[in-house]
């Protein structure tokens, strides 16, 4: 059995996942397999992946006897962007069409902002449906939630199935611009220092293990990454190995109920960029572009954290250092004072903060563990400069100035990146040891201040 068949065993929404070329044609099988009561279908997509995909479908659907409407998003800007009203405008078309009479399939034609907009909209009106994806450029197809920017203008995760069936044609892959498969790929990479994360969390027991979702990502990752070279040529069997990587990390998702197996702290970054509204010339950077810089740095975190022997760490003093709840909570409120989400630090730090006896009881694991959970996390890492050069092979960026901020104000956000969430990573376990802005500053590059 495939890893992807395996996969598909667990996942609570997705019951068919297709990879290869000229595959578009198997979309009517698919439909009356898995959507036995559609008679009809509403193909959603936007200017571009209608030329590339959906009116290919609309035609194979309707030469099957399943005739199919079409629903085009028009762009407001340069690059088209996950907006709410965006996921309303296709809402209010699925309610217009009769979607929640049952014989109608929603089917998203488009790459990763499409199959958000129609997950969101097909989940609040509770109706499966079928994605064609046309970029390989996010994870995000099939895992649960859709990520967009919500009305108050920050990027948040919606909670709503992932697609039933999912249809990914290399070949229409293929004509999508050349960045969006590197920022594909920048993501997949991430699931590196992701995995390394958990490992930490875990051995320190600040987190719960899910064994399947883990093997999930994990076995097949290497061979995923693997070939950049060919990754970035578009050659089939590389690209087949990275588009398969992608929805692997989606369906642990799915098994798991949670983003643990797919994202770490390099994620948060990207989630402050985004929570701030930044841009690059003109326009928001692409979420996998952004991640894989931060992929990048947190590598080199790792590689700092790698190079100090915890058995040797003073734990008395990293306990006496460490802040009572009030003052952790008035850091917390300050650190996102002014955002759109005031109350998020207050409400993430609080949900993984220790007290005194806590942290030094976690810090004692760490203490005694160290040769085993070190090796454990080398085995999992790959050298920050092999990072760089697989970034650099399909085209992604490697360093902040080149998405349009600096080292300097990234480090700044190391200290917001660890009161962001309530899940532990390696930047949290370096604030308990009063570690972590020595190593940012080594792993950026950054001066120390004074």
């Amino acid at each position: 059995m495939s890893r992807l068949e395996e996969a598909l065993k667990s996942a609570c929404d997705t019951q068919a996942c297709v990879i290869g070329e000229d595959i578009l044609d198997l979309v009517p099988a698919l439909v009356r397999k898995h959507f036995p009561s559609a008679t009809r279908a509403l193909v959603v997509a936007d200017p571009r992946t209608w030329a590339a995909a959906g009116e290919h479908v609309s035609t194979l659907l309707a030469a099957a006897g399943i005739p199919a409407e079409r629903y085009i998003l028009e762009p407001d800007g340069k690059m088209f962007h996950a907006d709410y009203h965006y996921a309303v405008e296709v809402r209010d078309a699925l309610a217009a069409a009769g979607a929640e009479n049952g014989d109608l399939v929603p089917v998203a034609a488009g790459s990763g902002v499409v199959n958000d907009l129609v997950k969101l909209a097909s989940g609040d009106l509770k109706v499966p449906y079928l994605v064609c994806a046309t970029a390989a450029s996010v994870d995000g197809y099939s895992s649960f939630g859709a990520a967009i920017r919500s009305p108050e203008g920050a990027k948040k995760t919606y909670a709503c199935p992932a697609p039933r069936a999912i249809v990914a044609d290399l070949n229409v892959m293929r004509t999508a611009p050349k960045w969006m498969a590197a920022s594909g790929f920048a993501d997949l990479l991430a699931k590196v220092p992701a995995g390394a994360d958990w490992i930490l969390a875990y051995e320190l027991g600040a987190c719960e293990w899910h064994d399947r979702a883990w093997h999930t990502v994990q076995d097949g990752l290497p061979d995923a990454l693997a070939n950049p070279e060919g990754v970035a040529a578009m050659e089939t069997e590389p690209m087949r190995k990275f588009v398969e990587g992608l929805m692997l990390g989606g369906f642990a998702m799915q098994d798991m109920q949670s983003s643990r197996p797919a994202s770490g702290a390099e994620h948060m970054f990207s989630h402050i960029l985004e929570m701030r509204d930044h841009t690059y010339k003109g326009d928001i950077v692409p979420h996998g572009i952004q991640v894989g810089v931060y992929t990048h740095f947190m590598t080199k975190f790792f590689e700092q954290i790698l190079a100090f022997d915890y058995t040797k760490l003073d734990v008395d003093a990293c306990v006496a250092a460490w802040p009572d709840w009030p003052t952790e909570e008035a850091l917390a409120r300050k650190l996102f004072a002014g955002t759109k989400f005031p109350d998020v630090g207050v409400t993430s730090t609080k949900a993984k903060y220790l007290d005194k006896d806590g942290l030094r009881a976690q810090l004692m694991i760490a203490k005694t563990r160290w040769p085993e959970i070190k090796a454990r996390l080398e085995k999992q890492l790959l050298p920050s400069a092999e990072v760089a050069r697989r970034l650099r092979v399909v085209g992604a960026p490697v360093y902040p100035e080149e998405i349009g901020t600096t080292r300097e104000d990234s480090c700044a956000n190391v200290i917001v990146a660890a009161h962001m969430r309530d899940r532990y990573n390696s930047l949290d376990f370096t604030y308990r040891t009063g570690q972590m802005d020595a190593f940012a500053r080594a792993a950026f590059g950054v001066k120390s201040e004074g």
